[in-house]
């Protein structure tokens, strides 16, 4: 019985990986400040709002992503290993969020060399 619970804790840890991320653990893909340096304040700010309203969706969307996948595993190391084939692991909306928050980054940028005082907050 102990050999099989040092199995199974092994499984969990080796499948955990398979997670996705936390969202506040995903990095910023790189998004050239070219795209916003041609933008006036007033449009680095609406372009920011519109930026961050979609990451902060896009954020809950990964954090529920990955308490999926937490249930999925447990469940599959558990009761009923079927049930590891419903992770979620970092897929498109990973990438998706990733993206988001590069524009965010370059966004910042683009406003410190303009001027705007434009700082998303990264709670």
């Amino acid at each position: 019985m102990r050999t099989m619970s040092i199995i199974a804790a092994a499984i969990a840890v080796t499948t955990l990986g398979a997670c996705a991320q936390k969202a506040d653990r995903v990095q910023g893909t790189y998004t050239s400040t070219a795209l916003y340096q041609n933008l006036t304040c007033e449009q680095l700010v609406r372009e920011g709002w519109t930026v961050s309203n979609r990451a902060h969706a896009a954020a809950g969307k990964q954090n529920r992503h990955r308490v999926e996948d937490e249930v999925a595993i447990t469940a599959g190391v558990l009761v009923f290993w079927p049930a590891l084939f419903f992770t979620h692991g970092n897929d498109a909306s990973t990438a998706e969020f990733a993206q988001l928050k590069g524009e965010m980054q370059a966004i910042e940028a683009a406003s410190q060399a303009k001027n705007c005082g434009i700082v998303f907050n990264r709670a």
